[in-house]
């Protein structure tokens, strides 16, 4: 290879947010230390913006459109959600791997889940009563014991996974493996793979599109969630302007359609929808729809309806983290209260932070990678760029053999939270 022509491709690649190792011996990304913790802290804090701004219309419209005048005023206070669900509890699993790292049990992560004390709902609720009966996962999440498996559950919860995960999307897989297990199977699973890829591209990619991409990459393309996905791509190009014409083909396959709600929770033709599919398919339309605008980006997820709460705090943190903190309109930041302790946790925003920078640099290390200093004396992530392993294809309604997973009575004794 000539002189010229490793300097056109490491142009190339540094462009892309890849640099090329020893000419052609592998590829890697890298990301200065302080910008990871830039973007990281943006994602969530988008995450934030979104449920915060979402809040009040959750669930209020299903199967409309939401009218644009019905749509909440942004106030700097709403940034404060410390006692949000849609938050709160994916810290339960930061706090998991904190303690036992990332090669902890699904079993040790079953007990802490099953220890927490808020409330939950739907897969959550169930998945956990199951573990406190003393049913392990995975058969915590399996249809046969949880009739929510399909359910929005992990997708609302997941974005701590690509958060930790800069560029390592089979990280964001492996912990949806462990954690999504506890209460969803099939596309309620993949949902949040899906989101967790998303996060671990945006820490390295603007582009929107590439990012979609980039998360369906993480699940099996032959799955009902995957297809939802594509087809919102696909009806984005043919109407890249007009997002309720799109609204209305999401509405006609995926919430009309009891072949895309075989597993829905309200039934097949229920008004009601929180299906993993068509809220994914929300998440992705602010994404495409907002054109990188923090503003519509969250807007528009919010008016697809549903659980429009959950729905733009995914695509706002994932947008956020584009972004980088630093670069964020200052009526998402002004008001943010450092010392507010999220629910049920020992972190407050700057503990949070801290955790997250902990455990990211464990990642990197475990998944082959290094922490090298720059000409500045910088810290710089170096990342290996891996083939992604998504899962295996399973289906809520045809689901494969339960595992006859049980806790012991050892693990059982180590349950103390009991339902009230």
């Amino acid at each position: 290879m000539s002189k010229d022509l490793r300097t056109i491709l490491a142009m190339v690649c540094v462009t892309s947010g890849l640099v090329l190792i020893s000419g052609c011996q592998g590829n890697v990304r890298r990301i200065a230390v302080k910008d990871y913790v830039d973007k990281m802290k943006a994602g969530w804090v988008g995450q934030m913006a979104g449920v915060g701004w979402g809040g009040p219309t959750e669930f209020h419209y299903k199967g409309v459109i939401m009218p644009a005048d019905k749509m909440p005023q942004w106030q700097p206070e709403m940034i404060n959600q410390f006692g949000q669900d849609d938050i709160y509890v994916e810290m339960t699993f930061l706090r998991t791997l904190e303690q036992y790292g990332f090669n902890c049990s699904i079993r040790q992560a079953g007990i802490d889940f099953a220890n927490s004390g808020y409330p939950l709902w739907h897969a959550n609720r169930n998945g956990r009563d199951n573990l406190r009966k003393g049913i392990a996962p995975p058969d915590s999440g399996h249809p046969e014991f949880n009739k929510h498996a399909d359910d929005i559950d992990y997708q609302i919860e997941a974005d701590y996974s690509g958060l930790i995960a800069p560029g390592l999307p089979n990280v964001a897989i492996e912990l949806g493996e462990k954690f999504g297990r506890l209460m969803n199977y099939g596309d309620g699973l993949y949902g949040g793979q899906f989101v967790g890829a998303m996060y671990a591209e945006a820490f390295f990619e603007d582009d929107i599109e590439k990012i979609v991409r980039a998360g369906l990459k993480a699940i099996p393309k032959n799955s009902q969630y995957a297809e939802c996905i594509r087809d919102v791509l696909a009806w984005y190009k043919q109407n890249p302007n007009d997002w309720e014409k799109t609204w209305q083909l999401i509405n006609e396959k995926y919430h009309l359609n009891p072949a895309y709600r075989r597993f829905s929770c309200s039934g097949p033709k229920g008004e009601f929808n929180i299906d993993a599919k068509i809220n994914g398919a929300y998440i992705v339309m602010g994404l495409l729809y907002g054109k990188k605008d923090p503003d519509q980006t969250i807007i528009i997820s919010t008016r697809c309806g549903q659980d429009s709460d959950c729905n733009p705090s995914n695509s706002g943190g994932v947008l956020f983290t584009t972004l980088g903190f630093e670069k964020l309109p200052e009526k998402f930041k002004s008001a943010l209260n450092p010392e507010g302790k999220f629910s049920h946790t020992p972190y407050n925003f700057p503990m949070l932070i801290k955790v997250c920078e902990k455990l990211v640099r464990q990642a990197v290390k475990r998944a082959g990678g290094r922490i090298e200093k720059n000409a500045g004396g910088q810290q710089v992530f170096v990342i290996p760029v891996k083939k992604l392993k998504a899962g295996k294809l399973e289906q809520c309604w045809e689901p494969g053999p339960i595992a006859n997973s049980k806790f012991t009575e050892k693990e059982k004794a180590q349950i103390k939270a009991v339902e009230k």
